[in-house]
């Protein structure tokens, strides 16, 4: 298993950086396509959100997790393998590969797999034990699945996350408390907010997390929420399972002067409300204030809008301390979902191991099946001369004893010689001999 990870998160890289690697799903095939073109590389997926972005790449180049090679040699290949993907991302997005390398952190092997468990559960989110990663990941795997690119050992990683969160979900209370990015944010809006039911809100978007502040506030008694989409169909989708209105981008300028809430996740790599809109809106309001809470990665709100007096404006990192005052009932059901973690950990490597026999099983029976090939036709010659059937039978069942433990017999040797009993006890149990080889 030669699985490596480069990723930054909310906890290694700032918002400015984050939004600076993201990947929007327009480009995100692109770039998946041209990591598979890269030399060695047998499966790749990227992950992307307003919280990460990670490369999980397998290198196919014949190396197995524990396979008793240098350790020495293999750090050196994953550090070099570490670079190259940095070194990738970096150029693709048009930065200096040493801010980027600074701010990320890199797995191989196993711990791959641990990390991507750990993500899958919520574990490393913002949030702790937040459910929509999940779905987030999914669809990131089901991407690199669609263009062919995942790869077999990826695949069986991803898979098996899979399963472990869900045994997570359903074993663990780490998601019985309605805490999420969306949840922070409604919490953030009642803190600042005496009567939030009285408010008008807009959400900006159409996604998941937009329809999860929509659930909350109505849970909150908001009444009046509008959402705004670049495609209506979409805005009204959610709109009407919440009683509200759906409207377009281009009609959010009107939208923000009856808006005392602003919400904003959309995939947008460009800001979609700038300070002079934000300021004219406030105008007309007569400065009644206006709490803007940017959720998206790269940002939805000009960084600029919160210079404008009467605007509050806060950015997915603003609210980490609304999330950890709401997070804390979740820790004893973390150190639960840690130890399936590492089960399932475990059960991945008894699959990959099981694999590896599966091929070694195969070499031998195929080799053992070459040599039976080869003095059966000797044997067939030596009858069809005329030699003595038992002497022929005799030399086909020596020959093919002798050439089946050859190789063994010489490593055997060379393992005495060596002082490296274990081999020698491992054969003894290979081969059922008993102590001492005696049956």
């Amino acid at each position: 298993m030669a699985l490596v990870l480069v990723g930054i998160n909310h906890t290694t890289a700032n918002i400015a950086l984050r939004e600076t690697v993201a990947f929007p799903p327009e480009i995100l095939g692109e770039a998946l396509k041209q990591l598979w073109g890269l030399s060695g590389i047998d499966g790749v997926v990227i992950v992307s959100t307003c919280n990460r972005t990670e490369v999980y790449m397998n290198f196919d180049s014949g190396e197995q997790e524990d396979s008793g090679g240098s350790k020495v040699e293999q750090n050196r290949l994953l550090i070099e393998r570490q670079q190259s993907i940095v070194e990738w991302l970096a150029g693709y997005h048009e930065i200096d590969a040493s801010e980027l390398a600074s701010s990320t952190y890199f797995f191989g092997g196993k711990d791959v797999v641990r990390h991507l468990m750990k993500v899958s559960c919520g574990l490393d989110s913002m949030v702790l034990g937040e459910p929509q990663i999940l779905g987030q990941i999914k669809s990131a795997f089901a991407m690199s699945q669609d263009l062919e690119v995942a790869g077999a050992s990826l695949g069986r990683a991803f898979q098996g996350a899979f399963t472990i969160a869900k045994e997570v979900r359903t074993d663990t209370a780490i998601g019985e408390n309605p805490v999420s990015v969306a949840y922070a944010a409604v919490t953030l809006a009642e803190r600042i907010f005496s009567n939030l039911p009285s408010l008008s809100v807009l959400l900006i978007g159409a996604g998941r997390t937009v329809e999860l502040v929509a659930k909350h506030l109505v849970d909150k008694g908001v009444s009046v929420i509008v959402v705004a989409n670049r495609t209506l169909d979409n805005a009204l989708g959610i709109a009407r399972k919440f009683n509200a209105q759906g409207v377009l981008l281009s009609d959010i300028p009107e939208q923000l002067i009856v808006a005392d809430i602003v919400v904003s996740s959309t995939n947008s790599q460009l800001p979609l409300l700038g300070k002079g809109a934000v300021e004219r809106a406030l105008k007309e309001r007569k400065h009644k204030p206006m709490l803007l809470i940017d959720l998206a990665v790269p940002r939805d709100i000009e960084e600029e809008v919160g210079e404008v007096a009467d605007a509050y404006l806060y950015s997915v990192d603003d609210i980490s301390e609304v999330i950890e005052d709401n997070v804390k009932s979740r820790a004893e059901a973390a150190a639960q979902a840690e130890s399936i973690i590492e089960r399932g950990v475990e059960e991945y490597l008894k699959q990959v191991r099981s694999l590896n026999a599966v091929a070694t099983l195969r070499a031998f029976r195929d080799k053992a099946n070459s040599i039976r090939d080869q003095e059966l036709q000797r044997a067939l010659k030596g009858l069809e001369k005329g030699d003595d059937a038992n002497a022929v039978l005799e030399s086909l069942a020596r020959a093919i004893t002798n050439k089946l433990t050859h190789a063994p017999s010489v490593q055997m040797k060379k393992a005495s010689s060596e002082g490296r009993d274990e081999l020698l006890k491992l054969t003894q149990e290979l081969f059922d001999l008993g102590e001492g080889g005696q049956n």
